[in-house]
């Protein structure tokens, strides 16, 4: 049966769009790295070449979106496991008025072209609300790739992100009420006058909104009260058992099960219910492993993602509404980016920080697709626009890897000017700071997974150390335990005079972002010419980069676990050589200095 409905080539099953959704992906992701562009153009390109607007094989369009259902829970899940619900809060006064701001000036900028197009106001709403809505696959994909999603940026874009997902999820409820007054149809019928006043009575919108609210409340307080007494549990049981099939099992049945139960019981979204899931698993010392065991499904499973949002574009609309098609990626773009930075900059944030947001969101997805669709049903937008945010949301999420890229070109710059301008202003961009009265003592820039080990090694060894850290919550926890710290970014003019660089030993960057280390490192070391500096990376062209600002030691991850390893096996056969690894550290000078002390 399989191989007569292949021959026919109208549809494809299971396993037909499988293999030529991620072969297909494969080759171009492929020829697009070769290229030096971004692997999910060739997956995007790979989604048009199996749809049903090119001539040839016809892939199940309705059968990828499912499958790529299943990567976006994953991702987030994987997301959700990096996170703490301290770290969502800390965003919250930016993210929660930043992203209704944001998601009401670029909506007035759809209804604006609509209108002067001479579309209906209900067409022009849902043309610019499913414009303002960022994918959270493509924005957690570029922050990971950029490694941005531990800065600043990529803490306040995801919190962006969950306050933009319950906004929708509001709006996909309130729709169907509201479809009469804004001119479409409710039941694919007009509503007559007499209707109209039965959309204000308290059993249609007002129940709605609060029978949806209430959920969402009840959602949260059973993750936060209930899923902290259950999840973790449940992985450390399996744990014990030993059997990591069983562990994958439990991870990806605690990952679905979560995500589904809260869009059949709560009305609350697969992707928001994967990450709160993951968020709160976060809290065991099984994170780490869990994020491990579902990477591969995850990584496979956002190709199909990309693969199905390409399947739904017809290529014919850039030659029959170029201008329109123009006009609806610019609002994408330029409108959301510019709407996102300046709200950030209101808020105080830095320019570069500000500019990672608004770059973040410059692209649509998942949720647009959604909205269109369903504004569609209602006879609330013409296909023509359904069609516009798809070709937008396909043109957007092409050239948002080309942004990311030439951002972090522009980072470092961007800190050097503010530095230079607060200088010559003579301004600070925090508070005074009160400078630390350690001397030939340890600076540790970053208190997370990999500073916090650090800091508890030089606690060990009763070095005298500072940590230098960002988030205010780890901040107060390091002082209630008498550690010496600073609160702020590393980068702020006098930050590093504050923490004495000048007469200290060490200064150890934990900070996962090579750029920001780069700029980091070259202010210590122009403070103090005899500062060791060490640092972290996670590629040979990251420690590249990170020597040509000074650093003297540079770790990278896998090469430590490799010479951890070796070393192990080398003192108990009593050999005196060196491992190979480390034999190619010292050849490739990364190590210029060892560690003193």
């Amino acid at each position: 049966m399989a191989g007569n409905r292949i021959g026919k080539m109208p549809q494809a099953p299971l396993i037909a769009t499988l293999v030529a959704g991620l072969g297909l992906a494969f080759i171009l992701g492929t020829l697009a790295n070769r290229l030096r562009l971004s692997p999910l153009v060739g997956y995007l390109v790979a989604g048009v070449l199996i749809g049903p607007f090119t001539p040839g094989f016809v892939a199940d369009q309705a059968l990828a979106r499912q499958l790529a259902e299943l990567g976006v829970i994953l991702l987030m899940f994987g997301i959700g496991l990096h996170f703490s619900l301290n770290d969502l809060l800390s965003v919250r006064k930016i993210a929660i008025p930043g992203a209704v701001g944001q998601m009401a000036l670029v909506t007035m900028l759809g209804l604006i072209v609509t209108q002067a197009i001479g579309w209906p106001i209900g067409a022009g709403v849902v043309f610019g609300l499913a414009l303002s809505v960022a994918s959270t696959v493509v924005v957690l994909r570029a922050l990971q790739e950029m490694r941005q999603l531990e800065t600043d940026g990529g803490r306040i874009a995801v919190g962006w992100l969950v306050v933009e997902d319950l906004a929708m999820i509001l709006v996909l409820v309130l729709l169907p009420a509201f479809a009469g007054v804004l001119g479409g149809s409710v039941n694919g019928a007009n509503l007559n006058g007499n209707d109209l006043f039965k959309l204000f009575e308290p059993q249609t919108i007002w129940s709605a909104l609060g029978l949806t609210l209430a959920k969402l409340a009840a959602f949260f307080a059973i993750m936060v009260v209930v899923g902290r007494r259950v999840i973790p549990p449940i992985l450390h049981y399996v744990a014990h058992t030993g059997s990591r099939e069983l562990f994958r099992l439990a991870v990806l049945a605690i990952a679905l099960g979560v995500a589904f139960g809260a869009a059949e019981l709560f009305g609350v979204s697969f992707a928001l219910g994967a990450f709160f899931a993951g968020m709160i698993l976060a809290e065991s010392q099984l994170s780490q492993r869990a994020a491990q065991e579902t990477l591969p499904l995850r990584d496979a499973f956002a190709v199909l993602f990309f693969v199905s949002v390409g399947m739904l574009f017809n290529p014919m609309i850039l030659v029959e509404q170029p201008l329109l098609v123009g006009v609806a990626f610019l609002i994408i773009v330029i409108g959301n980016a510019t709407a996102a930075s300046a709200i950030a900059l209101m808020f105080g944030y830095p320019s570069y920080v500000a500019l990672t947001l608004g770059l973040s969101l410059a692209q649509i997805g998942e949720f647009s697709f959604i909205l269109a669709g369903l504004g569609v049903d209602l006879a609330l937008l013409p296909e023509a626009g359904r069609d516009l945010v798809l070709a937008g949301a396909i043109l957007s999420i092409l050239i948002n890897p080309l942004l990311f890229a030439a951002l972090d070109r522009l980072t470092p710059w961007l800190k050097a000017r503010e530095r230079t301008i607060a200088t010559q202003e003579g301004r600070a961009e925090t508070p005074e700071l009160a400078a630390t009265s350690l001397t030939d003592h340890a600076v540790l820039v970053g208190h997370g997974r990999v500073g916090s080990l650090v800091a508890e090694t030089l606690q060990t060894a009763r070095l005298p150390y500072l940590v230098i850290e960002e988030r205010q919550v780890t901040v107060d926890q390091l002082r209630a335990r008498g550690v010496d710290v600073i609160a702020g970014n590393a980068a702020q003019p006098g930050l590093l005079e504050a923490a004495n660089v000048a007469s200290a030993r060490w200064l150890i960057s934990a900070i996962p972002n090579p750029f920001e280390s780069g700029n980091l490192i070259e202010h210590a070391h122009a403070i103090n010419p005899k500062l060791e500096i060490i640092a972290r990376a996670h590629s040979d062209a990251e420690v590249d980069y990170l020597k040509k600002f000074g650093a003297d030691l540079i770790i990278m991850g896998e090469r430590e676990i490799a010479r951890g390893i070796s070393d192990h096996i080398l003192s108990r056969i009593d050999a005196p050589a060196a491992p190979a690894a480390d034999q190619s550290q010292n050849a490739r000078q990364v190590d210029s200095k060892p560690m003193a002390g």
